[in-house]
């Protein structure tokens, strides 16, 4: 199952520890050399959807520390650097504030989310005129602390939505390669499926109900996956006692978690359209030219529909 949220700590590594010591030799000063700084965290946008199912084992991500001074003058390696792979719509949020840190929305995208630690001084660099003879060193800053939500919004071209049992992944399944599950049942989609049509991505958006906007049944965990999308097709099931309602309820949905997603461009698609009359058909069309001109009736047992359908889409 796909994770697209998580709870994770993330640190950068603490600096070094300087150094007290003194040379050898009778009446030698001191030598003690600088820590190195710890490293820095960082992350980075990586065209892979599954990378948070790694927080389902691990949580706590932190770079290296840096490495104490040593004697004449040695100064301590600063840690290694670490870059934490998260996937391409990735948002990083303060979970303490709220806010949001980053947004990761471009392959190879690179940003630093905590610093490291400033090493500390020996005491070398404390010596002078009216102390010769330091005997105290810095220990060294701890890295700058984070927790942090992560929270993936797919990234597609193409987002298939609409109250479960809509017929999304059939139709995703016969116009791609995927494999999505079907059934005659409610919230037969459990996580987003992705695919790819004509080298652009379609996403199955799993079925929203009413009260999704407040968490009711997968709620809120995929109402932002529509955020990231440029295209909605909107499935209604041509069987439904009330398709408009149907259409209005997804609608309402939409708008109460976010009145912007109602600006998107969106297709409607009258699907499992052999389970009715031509006349039917034309009446449940009719219905819906108030809403939108931008009307298909599809079946995946109708091959000229669904051409049509491909037809349409690759227009957007």
């Amino acid at each position: 199952m796909l994770i697209d949220e998580a709870n994770i700590t993330v640190s950068g590594g603490h600096g070094g520890a300087g150094l007290v010591s003194f040379g050898k030799m009778a009446h030698s000063g001191p030598d003690g050399g600088n820590g190195g700084d710890g490293g820095n965290y960082y992350v980075k946008a990586v065209n892979d959807i599954t990378l948070l199912n790694q927080f389902s084992h691990e949580t706590r991500f932190s770079a290296e520390d840096g490495y104490p001074g040593g004697k004449n003058k040695q100064n301590g390696k600063n840690g290694r650097d670490a870059v934490l792979d998260l996937p391409i719509g990735t948002t990083i949020i303060n979970r303490a504030t709220g806010e949001a840190i980053l947004e990761l929305n471009e392959e190879g995208q690179t940003e630093l989310l905590c610093q490291g630690g400033k090493r500390g001084k020996g005491n070398y660099e404390f010596r002078g005129p009216r102390n010769t003879a330091p005997r105290h060193a810095q220990p060294g800053l701890e890295g700058e602390r984070k927790e942090v939500k992560i929270i993936l919004k797919l990234i597609a071209e193409y987002g298939l939505i609409g109250l479960p049992n809509s017929g999304k992944s059939s139709l995703l399944n016969e116009i791609t390669n995927a494999k999505a599950k079907i059934g005659n049942y409610a919230f037969t989609t459990l996580s987003p499926n992705l695919a790819v049509f004509e080298g652009k991505v379609i996403a199955d958006v799993p079925g929203l109900i009413e009260g999704a906007h407040q968490g009711k049944g997968l709620g809120i965990g995929f109402l932002k996956h529509i955020e990231k999308i440029r295209v909605l097709l909107h499935c209604i099931s041509s069987d439904s006692k009330d398709a408009l309602k149907d259409y209005k309820i997804v609608r309402d949905e939409m708008g109460n978690y976010n009145k912007l997603l109602l600006d998107k461009k969106e297709i409607i698609l009258l699907t499992k359209s052999d389970l009715l009359d031509k006349k039917e058909i034309d009446m449940l069309r009719n219905k819906f030219k108030s809403v939108t001109k931008d009307i298909l009736v599809i079946s995946i047992y109708d091959w000229e529909s669904i051409e049509k359908f491909k037809e349409t889409i690759l227009k957007y």
